[in-house]
C-alpha cells in the first residue's frame, strides 16, 4: 500500500537559515532518505516552492477564478512530500515518526485510495 506524507511547518518561527543550516537539513534528510531506500520502502520525496508562489484553481461559481496563493490562510505551510510503500498504516505511521520535519512540523499520513 502506498502512503504519501504532506510535510506541514511554520516557517515564520524558524526564520531564515544560514548556509550551514541548510547543508545539516540537507543532511539529516538524506539520512532519512537513506533509511527508506535500506528499508525498500522508498518511492518518492519532493520539495515545494514557497506558498507565496502558490496559485488556487477554482470553479465552484461556475467560471475559473484564479488566487494567489494557498486555498487557507495558516502558519503551517505544506512544504513537501514523501510517498513509501508499507504494509499497512502502522508501519507507515512508523515511518511518519521518524521524518525529520516531525521534529518542528507535523507529518499528515494518507493512504493512496487507488491502491487495489
Amino acid at each position: 500500500m502506498q502512503y504519501t506524507f504532506l510535510l506541514y511547518s511554520d516557517h515564520s518561527l524558524r526564520g531564515e537559515p544560514t548556509p550551514a543550516e541548510i547543508e545539516q537539513e540537507m543532511a539529516v534528510f538524506g539520512a532519512y532518505i537513506g533509511a527508506l531506500q535500506e528499508a525498500g520502502v522508498f518511492v518518492s520525496t519532493d520539495w515545494l516552492q514557497p506558498t507565496e508562489t502558490a496559485k488556487t484553481v477554482s470553479l465552484a461559481s461556475g467560471e475559473a477564478v484564479v488566487h494567489d496563493g494557498p486555498f487557507a490562510e495558516t502558519h503551517e505551510q505544506l512544504g513537501g512530500t514523501f510517498v513509501i510503500n508499507a504494509p499497512d498504516l502502522e508501519v507507515a505511521l512508523e515511518w511518519a515518526k521518524k521524518c525529520p520535519v516531525a521534529q518542528y512540523g507535523k507529518v499528515e499520513v494518507r493512504a493512496s485510495a487507488m491502491e487495489g
